[in-house]
């Protein structure tokens, strides 16, 4: 079966898609939901040592508090609070903090540092998976054991305010309830307001238990301007308000004789540099949590705040409201909130805690009794029952004290011990559906190497053996070894498997395409064979040149080296190596060029050019003359453009720090945002625009070009209504808009260049000129382009849109001074292309942590969270890098009339195989290092990243199939 290269790799990119979420899905399990059967209850509490299971053995323990408070502030650093800022914004916080009624903590979240993953660590004690970064869109509801089903079925009334995830985590669990949407990030005074609304009114009443709210403010406004913002300290200020009034409130309601209160101040997860969240940097992890109520008896004065899981907290509100632990809670008790109970009390709340934890500890660990905790907890709770015999006896000695001191100390170093074990413990891995997925990736990456000549050569044909395949004798017995394999797998796993719980049919047509595919891959390794008789195929002329090795070394050289968590961490850094050499390489290739040009002018085309000159059959090119310029003068930009490469290369990485071990050191991107540099950024920003729109208007009828303008005009005011830059009329103290008026008018217009670039798309195909048809096509494809230029720098920040000229600079000179003078095959130019996109992907800011990902992008001109736009336009900006230089590979090749109809199957092909390597990679990587120590904060959100970025590379491969096919049916 004869298919060109363009749907050939289409087709291979399709299968690998598949073959990596078939992966994901047996990496990243979905959780195993327990019924509500499965919830502790209050009898499962143990009996106390020595005293049996009688009426009094197992009984629950009272409870501490009367009331709860739980004020969950989204994004709050640590620093918020216990840091300069909190001194200087939140008084009355730090005032409480230092006064001694309270314990104050730094809570470390794990990642991933996102919403609903947090809320479950809150609420069930349990480290959520990795995957829910990806749940967290859409939360469904959570029927795993947690503290807001215990204390619902215990009797208390809950009323809840805020974030609408714990709506829909915890659905009919509330008393009464009002949520809000967490994702529109653009409104950070709305959704505060529409909680602190109802607290006078519920703070006066006496029917409810327990009261959770939940601010969004603090982390809208990190997400749109970062933690440094002028917008941070009044927020915190109204944050200081709320605690203010609220423990006003509880004091005022305290009695003798009654139970205390408690106030609990956390945050779900901190915030990095840049405003984000989602890794595992410093900021983002550590959060602060503050304990107050008139129970705590401390010496006042600020002190350092100690460390511990933020999971810890789940067991300690559990106990303290006398409920069982959530059944699947690592966390443990926090000694301090029970240090003025007698020694009896605590030593029982501890025992539950080490059994619960002990009973976790067996259920996930078939070794459990080689761990340490598990021994200590033992030991500890047999001496536990020694001393409650000598208690019960009457004994009162200062022995009797010592021992219980002892045991306590046996009781806390134990349940640290199993809360670590259990911690560091991974989940269950479908290891057949992993395994399956790394088998479907490997042999399409194989297909695509066995492929490469023919899908490099003139015709750009691939022909693939797949009928000869299904006809032939070991097709039949892969099928049949397949799917006795897969009946065996199935009898005999004892753990979770995707595959298995599919229908037969769907995973005997998945058996059918594994054999096809490997009987497939067999015959065209057997006709790759060398023979001594066999004559080369037809249109088989692709050789490897000395650029070729050099690009191909590079790429797969740079994905061998991220086996390391710090080549990952740092992998920018590796690209732009990989970029200066480029240059460095494109120059020497530039001064070779014109120095023998000027040497053997009349021997050249006997010796030929040093790089492959397949548009020599063409009409010569001179950019010169294209520009106006004297034919001597485009030598010297020839040998300019690699060193204006480079210039431009080296002060976009001045631009955004990137990266994890020097994310948090000083950028120019921090300079130009600081309040004291608005001017100098909107100056910058408008050189900026004006230079995008001089590049990019060249190929742009004037209906376009006008267009254009204007949209960029409503870049800057949009810009200017956020408050990232001025008008020369407007005074910095103006009050910052949303600026959804201005974004939609650029959408209008980003929408009409859109509309008339697929207008002349559309009408090249009924024009009857061959010449006319391709000129009108190529404005088309460059007008689309265009459009997504200009929605690309709406979405980018102020300071980043010299990095979108600086990219449509340097596209420009290597277009028009070294791929089309040096005339470059299709495949060279596409790895160049690949990468600068790399490159820029790092030089918007980007990383290979989650925490880097701009949301507040997806709610540009939007009023409200709708959940298909704000996903687009946050993939779109954050790929906007590589989509940009893929878009004009497209029409860059598309206007090279004599090699068209090759170059966009090469093109396509290219993107193909360099996408499989690393995603080939990687898959094998995380399978093998599946219990790394950094598998969940390094390779899995690189791995995320890499299935991301096959899915873009795919959409643009099917753009480039289509307007290869488009081109292929013309007569």
């Amino acid at each position: 079966m004869k298919l060109s290269s363009s749907v050939f790799a289409l087709l291979c990119l399709l299968c690998e898609i598949v073959s990596i979420a078939l992966f994901l899905r047996g990496f990243f399990p979905v959780p195993v939901k327990s019924s509500f059967s499965d919830k502790n209850k209050v009898t499962d509490f143990p009996a106390e040592p020595q005293t049996g299971s009688g009426p009094n053995g197992s009984k629950a323990p009272v409870p501490l508090f009367k009331r709860v408070v739980i004020v969950l502030i989204d994004a709050l650093r640590e620093d918020f609070v216990f840091g300069s800022d909190g001194r200087r914004f939140m008084p009355y916080t730090r005032h409480v903090v230092e006064r001694g009624s309270s314990h104050s903590f730094i809570a470390k979240a794990r990642p991933p540092t996102v919403t609903m993953p947090r809320i479950k660590a809150l609420t069930t004690g349990s480290i959520p998976g990795f995957i829910d970064v990806v749940m967290n869109l859409n939360s469904p509801a959570l029927l795993e054991d947690n503290l807001i089903w215990q204390a619902n079925s215990a009797g208390k009334r809950i009323i809840f305010y805020g974030d609408d995830t714990w709506v829909r985590l915890f659905p009919k669990l509330f008393m009464e309830h009002d949520g809000t949407t967490s994702f529109f990030v653009s409104d950070y005074t709305e959704v505060d307001n529409n909680v602190t609304r109802h607290l006078d009114g519920t703070l006066k009443r006496d029917d409810w238990d327990i009261l959770i709210l939940h601010y969004l403010g603090l982390d809208h406004i990190g997400h749109i301007s970062g933690p440094h913002s002028s917008l941070i300290g009044p927020k915190l200020m109204e944050m200081d308000d709320v605690i203010k009034k609220i423990h006003a409130s509880l004091i005022s309601k305290e009695s003798e004789g009654t139970l205390p209160n408690l106030l609990v101040l956390c945050g779900d997860h901190g915030m990095s540099e840049t405003g984000s969240h989602g890794g595992s940097s410093e900021p983002e992890i550590n959060t602060p949590l503050v304990l107050i109520s008139p129970s705590f008896r401390r010496k006042a004065g600020f002190e350092e705040p100690g460390v511990l899981e933020q999971v810890d907290l789940t067991p300690t509100l559990a106990l303290g409201l006398g409920l069982p632990i959530s059944k699947n809670s690592v966390g443990h008790l926090i000694p301090a909130v029970f240090e003025e109970l007698s020694l009896r009390e605590q030593l029982r709340l501890l025992q539950i805690n080490g059994h619960q934890l002990s009973r976790l500890l067996q259920d996930s660990n078939p070794t459990f009794h080689k761990e340490d905790g598990y021994e200590q907890f033992r030991m500890a709770e047999k001496s536990h029952g020694s001393w409650v015999k000598l208690y019960v006896d009457g004994n009162t000695s200062e022995v009797l004290s010592n021992m219980g001191k002892k045991v306590l100390k046996q009781y806390l170093e134990a349940l640290k011990a199993m809360s670590s074990a259990l911690s560091k413990q991974l989940g269950k891995y479908d290891m057949y559906s992993m395994i399956m997925g790394m088998t479907f990736i490997l042999q399409v990456l194989f297909l695509l190497l066995l492929a490469m000549p023919e899908a490099l050569s003139r015709e750009a044909v691939v022909d693939v053996p797949l009928a000869s395949s299904l006809l032939s004798l070991p097709f039949y017995l892969l099928c049949l070894f397949g799917s006795a394999l897969h009946v065996l797998v199935c009898t005999s796993a004892g753990g979770p498997c995707y595959l298995c719980s599919l229908p037969w049919v769907l995973v005997f047509t998945v058996i059918l395409l594994s054999s096809a595919f490997m009987c497939a891959l067999f015959s065209m390794a057997v006709r790759r064979m060398p023979t001594s008789n066999k004559t080369p195929t037809k249109g088989s002329d692709w050789t490897l040149s000395e650029l070729d090795a050099l690009l191909l070394i590079g790429t797969v050289g740079h994905t061998l080296s991220l086996a390391s968590s710090s080549f990952i961490e740092e992998e920018h850094q590796t690209w732009y190596f990989l970029l200066n050499t480029l240059c460095l390489a494109v120059f020497q290739d530039v001064c070779r060029k014109y120095f023998r040009e000027q040497r053997h002018r009349d021997e050249e085309e006997d010796e030929g050019p040093l790089l492959p000159s397949s548009a020599k059959e063409g009409p010569s090119f001179s950019p010169a003359e294209e520009l106006g310029m004297s034919p001597g003068s485009e030598k010297w930009l020839a040998l300019a453009t690699p060193l204006l490469t480079l210039t431009c290369c080296r002060l976009l990485r001045s631009l955004n720090q990137t990266g994890v071990q020097w994310a948090h050191l000083p950028d120019f991107g921090h300079w130009l945002n600081s309040g004291d540099h608005k001017a100098f950024l909107s100056v910058l920003a408008s050189v900026s625009l004006v230079l995008i729109f001089l590049l990019v208007q060249r190929h742009c009828s004037l209906v376009s070009k006008i267009a254009l303008a204007l949209g960029l005009l409503g870049v800057y005011s949009y810009r200017a209504a956020v408050g990232n830059v001025l008008f020369p009329w407007q005074h910095s103290s103006r009050a910052v808009s949303k600026g959804t008026v201005e974004a939609r008018f650029v959408y209008v217009f980003v929408l009409g260049i859109l509309f008339t670039g697929v207008k002349d798309l559309l009408r090249s195909q009924v024009m009857s000129s061959a010449v006319d048809s391709g000129r009108l096509k190529s404005r088309g494809l460059w007008e689309v382009y265009s459009g997504v230029v200009l929605l690309v720098a709406l979405l980018f920040r102020a300071h980043n849109l010299p990095t979108l000229a600086c990219c449509l600079l340097i596209q420009t000179v290597m277009a028009q001074f070294i791929w089309k003078k040096l005339h470059y095959d299709a495949a060279q130019t596409t790895i160049m292309h690949y990468w600068f996109g790399q490159a820029f992907f790092y030089f918007q800011g980007n990383s290979n942590n989650i925490g880097t990902v701009d949301i507040s992008v997806g709610f540009v001109g939007l009023e409200s969270y709708v959940e298909a736009p704000a996903i687009f336009l946050t993939a779109l900006s954050t790929y906007a890098g590589p989509l940009l230089w893929a878009c004009h590979l497209l029409c860059f090749l598309s206007s090279q009339r004599d090699r068209a109809v090759m170059g966009l199957g090469h093109g396509s092909y290219c993107f193909a195989l360099l996408r499989s390597i690393p995603a080939v990679f990687y898959v094998v990587l995380v399978t093998g290092l599946r219990y790394h120590l950094f598998i969940w904060s390094v390779f899995s959100p690189k791995l995320l990243y890499e299935a991301m970025h096959t899915l873009i590379t795919t959409a643009v491969c099917l753009f480039f199939t289509f307007m290869d096919q488009e081109r292929s049916a013309r007569p």
